[in-house]
């Protein structure tokens, strides 16, 4: 019994693309007749008539729009595999691993898990507070990996060969002067923070402005950001000085600074991986992603009011929970 040839469905592929069994003959380096007889070998395999003679070419029927659909699928699955295969035979000389990143916690975390899954030169990366760049970084092929804070827009961006997943839905914490009254709360209520100067990020960096503001609102205040600040020590000195601000849940106490949950979680924020789906990373995103997973799970435990919210909160980290299933590998590959 005749079967379905990856050279069956390139055909079927480039005729949709051309709109013409001639053109893609000329295409495919065949003759029409070649072609013609492909397509008839098709469409006898899978049950029926795959394209409709029209004056504008040749149009897709449903059935022909089902298989082009799957066919895409199995090519760019094979070239993945091709991909992938000839990268792990050819060893490290593809050169550098690079992960572009927000400044996050977990950074050099996400740098030793990569180191150990995926066989490269060296593991590098590239700090930005935009994700805007960051993502330009992926599309541009200059990094395999990018992790970020969602921003509203990120769901707009032509993302050609990049693969984009949600980590997980993370709380964000308050940091509060040591000396306030706010530190000897188990959990912040944020009414209290209404007469408080705020320290944030400038508004293009911060993804938690907007929730911030609503929450606010919903309680009757705005909150006062006095302080714009990237430079951690600036912002710490002024929280230290009487402050407050949002903060990652990991964080630890500092000089000055006590890092507590928000009461209720009122505000959280979706952390983002995005991965290449070519070179080093082709065919493996889901371990990258993995990386990810176990790098941000490695600082949970930092602040112990995080460890208690985390396993508090389980529906919050679904997807990064299911990835710590896919354990390290004895060596790189």
């Amino acid at each position: 019994m005749a079967e379905l040839e990856l050279r069956h469905l390139r055909a079927v592929c480039a005729i949709a693309e051309e709109g013409s069994v001639t053109k893609a003959a000329a295409r495919l380096g065949l003759t029409q007749p070649a072609l013609s007889a492909q397509l008839r070998s098709v469409e006898r395999l899978v049950g029926g008539q795959l394209f409709e003679r029209t004056p504008a070419g040749s149009v897709p029927t449903d059935l022909g729009r089902y298989v082009i659909r799957s066919a895409h699928v199995v090519l760019d699955d094979l070239a993945q595999l091709l991909s992938s295969a000839r990268e792990r035979a050819s060893g490290p000389s593809h050169g550098p691993f690079v992960a572009a990143a927000m400044p996050m916690l977990w950074v050099s975390q996400l740098v030793e898990e990569l180191r150990a899954r995926f066989r490269c030169t060296e593991v590098r990366t590239e700090i930005d507070w935009s994700w805007q760049a960051l993502l330009d970084m992926l599309v541009s092929k200059r990094a395999n990996i990018a992790v970020f804070d969602y921003f509203e827009g990120v769901d707009r961006r032509q993302l050609s060969g990049v693969e984009v997943r949600t980590l997980l839905h993370e709380p964000q914490f308050v940091a509060v002067p040591q000396h306030s009254q706010l530190a000897s709360y188990d959990t912040v209520p944020l009414a209290e923070l209404a007469s408080y100067e705020w320290v944030a990020l400038p508004p293009e960096y911060d993804s938690a402005r907007g929730q911030l503001h609503s929450a606010c609102a919903t309680l009757g205040f705005s909150p006062r950001i006095t302080h714009h600040a990237i430079e951690t020590g600036a912002a710490r000195a002024l929280i230290s000085a009487g402050a407050v601000s949002l903060a990652s849940p990991a964080s630890r106490n500092w000089d000055g600074i006590v890092v507590r949950p928000l009461r209720g979680d009122p505000i959280s924020i979706r952390v983002m991986v995005a991965t290449r789906t070519d070179g080093l990373v082709a065919g493996r995103a889901h371990e990258a992603f993995a990386c990810a997973a176990h790098a941000y799970r490695a600082v949970v435990d930092r602040n112990p009011h995080f460890t208690r919210w985390w396993a508090e909160h389980p529906e919050a980290h679904v997807e990064l929970d299911a990835a710590l299933r896919l354990a390290r590998p004895s060596q790189p590959q």
